[in-house]
């Protein structure tokens, strides 16, 4: 389907919800989409707004196709209309499509065999995992996510997972077709440099100990109110500890309600859109937390590390395998986190800093784009992925 023209592959890219205040997800597609681009392909990404829009950015082409927002998502839109969405796809006729959605858009697998265009899915969640935080018992959680996985791995052909964790529950269900792809981190965007003394002092409010829940949705598969926890027996365990939220969604009032019942000093900045500024908080503070327990990779977490910053995380999460020595995993309690805290604490500031950026200089956006395009059975050219500022 390579047009005229055209040196590189179009590789057609649909997800949903992504929005201007989305963390993790935004962000991959954006650093992916460059290196496509600068390896010569034409990405083109196709996701759902409050109106209609075609815009050529430093990611490739973007078009936003009206989408309802989903119910209790905070915001959350989705690509509903399929014929729209089919002509988009026949019109622009793709070399290779990117899914990163496997649920409203696991039937643009069936389009693209039938229209001989290989396709992949992204699992950028656990099926299980996200149905096990919103409440449905562990079982049937199971049951449900292993006819999703089966149906997503039939329907593409190639799954794509970020850690060794998001890939369990598909090889347990005998899914053959997944291939595992590690998403990075900025290196130069985020690193210990951007630490500010006078950051960390006006953060602490007269404290001793800055916590940062960072880049996490306030929503509850990602348990925001876990760091409330743990800030409380941080506390009680004698840490004069503050804790600063860089996130927003559903959550935000009710978890702020319940920061001044019980007086924890804890600070609310909503969505921080400005990146230097997300580095430069994630650089100043002294740990930070990561307590959603379905997190499939972790990228707030990873790029907390480049900038010198441990991390405890969920034990039930991915992030183990990815912070490794940089950090701990905590079960999934409060006081278990403060815990951790307390023992990362502990060790001396330069060596756990230290470890932390090692720790993240292992993943690079080449190396996890070169994976990204590799599961598209496209071949890399030697240097094809440098992006230039």
């Amino acid at each position: 389907m390579n047009g005229p023209g055209r040196d590189g592959l179009r590789i057609v890219r649909l997800a949903n919800f992504v929005t201007p205040a989305s963390g993790g997800l935004r962000t991959a597609l954006d650093e992916l989409g460059r290196r496509y681009l600068a390896a010569g392909h034409e990405p083109v990404l196709i996701v759902p707004g409050a109106a209609p829009g075609d815009v050529h950015t430093g990611q490739g082409r973007v078009i936003t196709l009206p989408g309802p927002v989903l119910p209790g998502s905070g915001g959350y839109r989705v690509l509903v209309n399929r014929a729209r969405l089919r002509g988009l796809l026949e019109e622009l006729r793709p070399d290779r499509l990117e899914v990163s959605d496997r649920t409203t858009l696991r039937w643009t697998g069936e389009w693209a065999r039938r229209a001989r265009v290989p396709a992949v899915m992204v699992s950028h969640e656990t099926a299980d995992g996200v149905l096990r935080t919103w409440g449905v018992p562990p079982a049937a959680a199971g049951r449900a996510a292993d006819r999703l996985n089966t149906l997503s791995a039939h329907a593409y052909a190639r799954i794509v997972c970020t850690t060794e964790w998001a890939e369990r529950e598909f090889v347990r269900t005998g899914v053959r077709n997944v291939v595992r792809a590690p998403l990075g981190v900025d290196l130069e965007r985020f690193r210990p440099g951007l630490r500010s003394t006078a950051l960390r002092t006006r953060h602490l409010r007269g404290q001793d100990v800055l916590l940062l829940l960072l880049g996490s949705r306030l929503s509850v598969e990602k348990r925001p109110g876990r760091a409330l926890d743990a800030l409380a027996a941080l506390r009680h365990t004698g840490v004069r500890a503050a804790l600063v939220v860089a996130g927003d969604g559903p959550l935000r009032a009710e978890l702020e309600r319940r920061a001044r019942a019980e007086r924890l000093p804890a600070e609310f900045l909503g969505h921080v859109r400005d990146r230097v500024r997300l580095a430069r908080l994630q650089a100043s503070a002294d740990l930070c937390l990561a307590p959603g327990p379905a997190e499939t990779f972790g990228l707030s977490a990873l790029e907390a590390l480049a900038c010198g910053t441990p991390v405890v995380a969920s034990a039930a999460s991915a992030l183990p395998e990815v912070i490794g020595p940089a950090g701990l995993a905590a079960a999934d309690t409060g006081r278990a986190f403060a815990a951790a805290l307390r023992e990362l604490l502990d060790r001396p500031e330069e060596e756990r800093r230290a470890t932390a950026r090692a720790r993240a200089a292992h993943f690079g956006w080449d190396r996890s784009a070169a994976a990204f395009l590799a599961a598209h059975d496209i071949p890399q050219r030697h240097g094809a992925l440098e992006v230039r500022p």
